[in-house]
């Protein structure tokens, strides 16, 4: 159940007011940017907060509306970790992966995450319900091991504790 087998429609867009195409609401944004190269990562930020990741046909719209080539558009894409090229889940799991954490078992809590969703760590579920990704550190050393579930931290985690916080997301 790899992220790259998640299939998505890329020509419309659920952004609050219906469906409406990618390439309309990307004009829509760029319309409020004035074409400059230096505009780049503001563009792609709005992007990514508009769709949740930088669809490949807004990429491209953004390559002419800045003139810029499309593979220096793709080139920051990827190489800053905060732009997504795939859909990312609803729920956001992430591990914390520090020595701390590590230490004290943030490997098992990872393995049972990826067991109960189906998915490794990268990876988004076919129903992009949850991505499970993880991080470097959070800098909750002292709560180690840490899990954070849509921007809330859990600390001293376990695996059965991972599930309930699975659990509770889902009934969000």
């Amino acid at each position: 159940m790899a992220s790259s087998s998640v299939t998505h429609d890329t020509r419309t867009c659920r952004c609050g007011q219906g469906a409406t195409s990618i390439e309309d609401r990307v004009n829509e944004i760029l319309a409020s940017f004035q074409g400059r190269k230096e505009e780049l990562i503001p563009v792609l930020q709005q992007v990514q907060q508009t769709f949740g990741y930088l669809p490949q046909p807004a990429m491209k719209s953004i390559a002419r509306f800045l003139g810029l080539p499309e593979s220096t558009v793709f080139g920051v894409g990827t190489f800053y970790v905060q732009f997504k090229l795939l859909p990312t889940g609803r729920n956001v799991i992430r591990v914390c992966r520090g020595t701390a954490c590590h230490v004290r078992g943030s490997a098992h809590i990872l393995g049972h995450l990826e067991r109960q969703l189906g998915i490794s760590a990268g990876q988004t579920t076919p129903d992009l319900e949850y991505s499970l990704e993880t991080i470097a550190c959070f800098g909750s050393c002292a709560l180690a091991p840490v899990v954070v579930s849509n921007e809330k931290v859990y600390g001293r985690m376990t695996g059965a504790r991972a599930a309930e916080i699975l659990d509770k997301e889902a009934r969000r």
